[in-house]
């Protein structure tokens, strides 16, 4: 039976059918559900159409520099713990026509860009270090001086379904930076997935008018006691698994008083300089912008796409590059993700997602980087005490 109209803060429960309802639902009010999808042995976020496209029964194991996927040992379709595409991929897309021109009548006319309306997105399966980082550039792209009209109109279309995280990765740390496991906010409907003898069914949280809305579009029911504590309870469990550690208290200060330190010498030894960790991050938002001509000389485009503080180019004024070793990139990287971005936007850049440790080619860990400079430092500073 359907319960009466849910209010925000209410608290229901809905099965596997009901949850394949609401994606059709979505789909039939003109949303693109983006949700977690298997494919090419990576589970990451792309459209889907039912529940039938969700990673029933797979979960991924990540470790610094690896992913892998591998069968669970029930039939759960948000087991699974975050790939690499993040919210920011639709949100704040790879790349995107600004404008063309076109030669008409030997005068140039300019085209609009690809984007006549934006796209609406209903985002299935969100986490809440996925909830913080959408937070985070809020705040960078439409809640600071200069707005980005691109990010503003896709966030404004956009609906958001939460799902509490039950098994975090080795490379999570979120706890540390005060972002999950649980969603707790910023979320229109938040569910929490439960398998126990044989039932598989979702406890729901109503987080906005529109996430009421749309449980009126589907069968739900009220939630037991016990099904009401399951959030907090899974939760907990996740919490308590998490063993990555990194002591947010004072890093930003950490990083403005050793900026020679040795540690980034050693860290350069290591990386690449490919930028995966910018491109993974979901809170990095540098672009760059491409102007491009065909051979004719009749037609051109401007193209924005996202760029990376670990590139050449990116710092590139006047006679030349400012950073030109990938020790002073790194460093740039880590010091703005963890300190300046405080001084600038009042809040770390990093939700502790982890994704910049697995998708790191050499398996380069910021915690483990941040730990080593503030015991050497620590060292330095019994020292001058003694």
């Amino acid at each position: 039976m359907t319960a009466r109209c849910p209010a925000i803060g209410s608290v229901v429960r809905i099965d596997c059918e009901a949850l394949d309802s609401l994606i059709r639902a979505l789909i039939e009010r003109g949303y693109q559900v983006i949700g977690p999808t298997l494919k090419d042995s990576v589970i990451a976020l792309g459209p889907i159409q039912s529940i039938g496209d969700l990673p029933q029964g797979w979960t991924s194991r990540q470790q610094a520099g690896s992913y892998r996927i591998e069968r669970r040992g029930d039939e759960a379709l948000f087991g699974y713990t975050i790939g690499p595409k993040s919210l920011k991929n639709f949100l704040h897309p790879p790349e995107i026509k600004l404008f063309g021109a076109a030669r008409e009548n030997g005068a140039f006319r300019i085209l609009g860009g690809e984007e006549t309306a934006a796209p609406r997105y209903a985002f299935l399966g969100v986490r809440a270090c996925e909830l913080a980082a959408r937070g985070v550039q809020d705040r960078v792209l439409i809640e600071d001086q200069f707005q980005d009209p691109v990010y503003g109109a896709r966030r404004r279309n956009s609906v958001a379904i939460g799902v509490n995280c039950a098994e975090p990765a080795e490379v999570c740390f979120c706890t540390s930076m005060d972002t999950g496991p649980r969603v707790r906010n910023g979320f229109d409907l938040a569910l929490t997935e439960v398998l126990n003898n044989g039932a598989h069914e979702f406890v729901v949280e109503v987080g906005t008018e529109l996430g009421a809305d749309l449980l009126e579009t589907i069968r739900y029911s009220e939630a037991s006691e016990a099904l009401q504590a399951k959030p907090e309870e899974v939760s907990d469990h996740a919490a308590r698994a998490i063993a990555r550690r990194m002591e947010k208290a004072g890093v930003a200060e950490l990083l403005k008083e050793n900026f020679d330190h040795p540690q980034w010498d050693d860290i350069a030894g290591r990386c690449l300089a490919c930028g995966n960790c910018t491109m993974v991050c979901p809170t990095c938002f540098c672009i760059t912008i491409d102007d491009t001509s065909d051979v004719t000389g009749e037609h051109a485009e401007r193209w924005r796409k996202w760029d990376s503080c670990f590139t050449l180019g990116f710092s590139y004024i006047h006679y030349g590059s400012v950073r030109l070793s990938t020790k002073s990139r790194y460093r740039q990287w880590l010091s703005h993700k963890l300190s300046y971005w405080n001084d600038q936007f009042g809040e770390s850049g990093c939700v502790g997602c982890g994704r910049c440790i697995a998708w790191c080619p050499v398996g380069i860990d910021l915690t483990k980087e941040i730990a080593a400079i503030r015991a050497t430092a620590a060292e330095e500073t019994s020292r001058g005490v003694e």
